[in-house]
């Protein structure tokens, strides 16, 4: 990596007439040019071809940077130009310089092409972005330093689930005596092409969960979600031949499953509820969005329940089922539904540390935090998120934090210190032991 970029001096000092030489040269440089372009990863085995071919991508941009810096030594003390004569040396070091140049360029593309192809962490719009500006001279290598910090994230995440998944293998950590049923947050249902929970669902069974999906509506109203679960578990606990069931909660979707067990008296088929960022106490965003005119507030509903009736909501009801999370309903709400003696609860929240960590919740954030609700999720409120037994509020040892969004996978990306799969892999195991 540092000599080879100079390979052409070698070849223009050696004898004419030692034509076997300049060959045995020529192909050594094309030999171990592929060498790097195509097998730049030679460490342990990675987990898939995908892991390996990205990895590979971070291991060529590594391997520039360190050749690139050589280079800077290299041109100041001419050490590759000391056997050219004066006369040439200019057009030598010209020239040399335009070589080097390719060398490291194209290589450096190869990494990011790869890790740009193979990378799941990267959105579909910083994709396009670092696309277009990629084959800019010097700014690629902003990129590649961002693409190769992405690739070692991604591929250390993965490796350390594969190695999880080895050791646990067989070990039934998951499978829990009654099946788990998950309930989304509002906005959302559970579809086929996009699963709400992203990559969590196909780990717990692999653990030996037997998950379900609630299905209720994604503008519903907490009564109506709550009949929609309520036929859903009894389909669950006849297919099954068991009593119970342990309910996974994401935001609305936990006062969803609260109104199901108090208000429907379904408290003798529910062994456990754990909600994840759900309004217990309601969310300040509101009392923001209360602040406009009721009129528009009622015009932008309509809008939504009409494109979510397009979706397969029945009864979309965007007003009331936004009111709904209020502090102020959710006071009632808490007063008239108290917890049943029945059922186990417990609680985890998260939280952002800057507003510009989610692109999607920035804004939310920011407005909660100009209102005084500092520790919150993009929605909610550490506080607010707390119920039952509160077990932990999530974050990231980056500077990013944990999202609303980030707690079902929204993006399915890895953060540094967090690892989201493995969270409800715990939740999980934990219900296990307790004997749901």
């Amino acid at each position: 990596m540092i000599l080879l970029p100079h390979i052409f001096i070698l070849l223009i000092r050696i004898d004419k007439a030692n034509f076997l030489l300049r060959l045995l040269l020529a192909l050594f440089y094309f030999t171990s040019l592929c060498f790097f372009h195509l097998m730049p990863f030679h460490g342990k085995k990675a987990p898939s071809l995908r892991l390996f071919v990205m990895y590979g991508g971070r291991k060529i941009i590594r391997a520039c940077t360190l050749g690139i810096w050589a280079q800077i030594f290299i041109y100041l003390l001419k050490i590759p130009f000391r056997v050219v004569h004066s006369d040439v040396l200019w057009s030598v070091i010209i020239f040399d310089g335009i070589f080097t140049f390719l060398y490291f360029y194209l290589l450096i593309l190869n990494g990011c092409i790869r890790i740009l192809c193979t990378c799941r962490s990267l959105g579909i719009w910083k994709r396009i972005l670092i696309a277009c500006f990629l084959w800019i001279p010097l700014l690629h290598l902003f990129f590649a330093k961002y693409l190769s910090r992405r690739a070692y994230e991604e591929y250390d995440a993965e490796r350390c689930r594969f190695e999880n998944r080895r050791l646990r293998s067989g070990s039934g950590i998951c499978a829990l005596r009654y099946p788990i049923i998950m309930l989304h947050g509002i906005g959302f249902r559970d579809l086929r092409c996009f699963n709400y929970w992203g990559r969590i669902p196909k780990e717990l069974v692999r653990n030996g969960a037997v998950v379900y999906y609630g299905h209720q509506q994604a503008w519903g109203t907490i009564e109506d979600n709550a009949e929609i679960i309520q036929k859903k578990i009894n389909e669950i606990l006849e297919e099954n031949h068991c009593g119970k069931v342990n309910i996974i909660a994401h935001s609305k979707g936990g006062l969803d499953a609260r109104y199901l067990i108090s208000g429907l008296h379904m408290d003798d088929k529910i062994a456990s509820l754990t909600t994840i960022s759900t309004p217990h106490r309601g969310s300040e965003l509101l009392l923001l969005l209360n602040r406009l005119p009721d009129s528009v507030y009622h015009f932008v509903s309509s809008l939504f329940d009409r494109a979510y009736a397009a979706f397969g909501d029945t009864r979309p009801d965007c007003y009331h089922a936004s009111k709904q999370l209020s502090p102020e309903f959710c006071r009632e709400f808490n007063q008239k539904y108290p917890d049943s003696p029945n059922v186990y609860y417990q609680s985890y929240s998260s939280c952002m540390k800057r507003s510009l960590g989610d692109s999607l919740l920035c804004i939310p954030n920011l407005l909660m935090r100009l209102a005084g609700a500092s520790q919150n999720d993009g929605l909610v409120t550490t506080e607010s998120a707390k119920w039952g037994d509160f077990q932990k509020n999530f974050t990231s040892s980056g500077r990013r934090g944990i999202s609303h969004g980030d707690m079902i996978d929204l993006k399915r990306e890895d953060y540094k210190g967090f690892d989201v799969i493995e969270a409800y892999v715990g939740i999980a195991a934990r219900l296990k032991e307790m004997g749901f």
